[in-house]
């Protein structure tokens, strides 16, 4: 973990194929930073599929409410709940969604974002503006590119686990 700047604001996810290191944007969007460190903290990341993953688009999770059900034939609910909390206004900035950045999932209105996030597997540069970017890859990569693609996927992967690397 040598690589780490800021230990408070980095997220380590650990995948099948090995761990991936998020830097976090505290001064880009604090509220979506907070969030994510908030329920990484209290576990409610771990073991929740990724849901909706798109080959050359974007890979999604975060479903806490019904991402993590063993049963994969209930997992046609993930991607339409969150977490208990409020949701969290948007945070536009100017910050691109580049290749292995950490967008903020949400429906129509732009201001619904809660607990799911989406890693971007290329420059989705359409997305900039619409979509609150607050994180981004720094290691691992390789491991969100070899995640199961499918909406959902028929043997979805997983989060095994997520912590704040201070808490590491």
């Amino acid at each position: 973990m040598a690589d780490i700047k800021d230990p408070e604001n980095t997220i380590i996810m650990t995948l099948k194929g090995g761990d991936v290191t998020i830097e976090l944007l505290p001064k880009v969007a604090p509220a979506h930073v907070a969030r994510m460190k908030e329920l990484t903290r209290a576990g409610k990341y771990d073991n929740v599929a990724f849901h909706r993953v798109i080959d050359g688009f974007m890979a999604q999770t975060g479903d806490v409410a019904n991402g993590n059900m063993e049963d994969n034939f209930n997992l046609g609910a993930a991607g339409t709940g969150g977490s208990d909390m409020p949701n969290v206004k948007a945070e536009f900035s100017k910050v691109p969604h580049a290749r292995g950045s950490i967008g903020a999932a949400r429906s129509a209105s732009p201001d619904s974002a809660n607990s799911q996030f989406f890693i971007n597997f290329s420059d989705n540069d359409f997305l900039n503006g619409q979509y609150t970017v607050y994180g981004q890859v720094t290691s691992g990569m390789e491991h969100v590119d070899a995640i199961t693609k499918g909406e959902p996927p028929a043997s979805p992967d997983r989060m095994i686990k997520m912590v704040v690397a201070a808490d590491a």
